[in-house]
């Protein structure tokens, strides 16, 4: 692993070279001695024979301590408007239960260089606080989140508690104030009186619907069965008092 890190607020440079063998650091070169560090027996023979070519060992120093951060400098100067951004996160306040703590989430943000705290009262607080790493996101940005033991916070006190997102570069901080009408959770919400009014109503008209369209449909089934342009009740005979026939064919010559 070969490189240098720059420090652009105090012009600090930090270079490494430093080798590893079977999941163990083996070789690491010092900036300031020229030499190299030997952390464990195996890797001494090699120390001492590199140690020996002083022009090597010079050469070392200087490109990792002057041309590696001008390199970087340059790639950073000609990716400015990607690598130098600053965007800023969409935060939330998240909960499981009532009794899971409330994990403010940060995401979006750029660069990862991002620190997130709670506050009480506006003091730092370091007791029931769990900080989580920064995760890179599928788009380039960063996210990060940090939960809150509220168990032991009575209701009247969550508003004492704030949770501060701060980036690199920006003076202004993001505060989030614990509220529990923006705790956002996926436990089940009680229905209102309000929504059940409307869901029973919305029911019994459709069950009236329902009925009128039966009837409805029942009607013109009986009009379809009966004899083409025939009222079923004036094609029955008409009878006259005596209960005979008034059909012609009953009548007397």
């Amino acid at each position: 692993m070969q490189g240098c890190e720059w420090d652009d607020e105090t012009g600090k440079v930090k270079a490494f070279d430093q080798y590893g063998y079977d999941g163990e650091d083996f070789l690491s070169f010092d900036m300031e001695t020229e030499t190299w560090i030997a952390p464990t027996p195996k890797s001494v023979f090699i120390k001492l024979k590199w140690d020996q070519n002083k022009a090597q060992l010079a050469y070392f120093k200087y490109y990792y301590t002057h041309e590696c951060p001008s390199f970087l400098k340059e790639h950073l100067e000609q990716g400015r408007s990607s690598l130098l951004r600053t965007e800023f996160p969409r935060i939330s306040l998240l909960q499981k239960s009532p009794s899971s703590p409330v994990s403010c989430h940060a995401t979006g943000f750029y660069p990862d260089s991002a620190v997130m705290f709670w506050r009480r009262d506006g003091e730092e607080l370091h007791e029931d606080v769990y900080l989580g790493e920064v995760l890179p996101n599928h788009d380039g940005t960063f996210q990060m989140s940090s939960d809150l033991k509220v168990s032991s916070i009575s209701p009247e006190d969550w508003r004492r508690y704030d949770c501060v997102f701060h980036i690199s570069g920006v003076k202004e901080d993001i505060v989030t104030k614990l509220d529990k009408d923006s705790v956002e959770s996926n436990r089940e919400k009680p229905i209102s009186v309000t929504i059940i009014i409307i869901i029973t109503a919305v029911v019994a008209l459709i069950v009236v619907s329902a009925v009128i369209g039966l009837i409805v449909y029942r009607r013109k089934k009986t009009r379809s069965t009966s004899p083409a342009g025939k009222d079923p009740v004036a094609s029955q005979p008409l009878r006259s008092s005596d209960g005979g026939s008034n059909s012609p064919s009953d009548k007397s010559s």
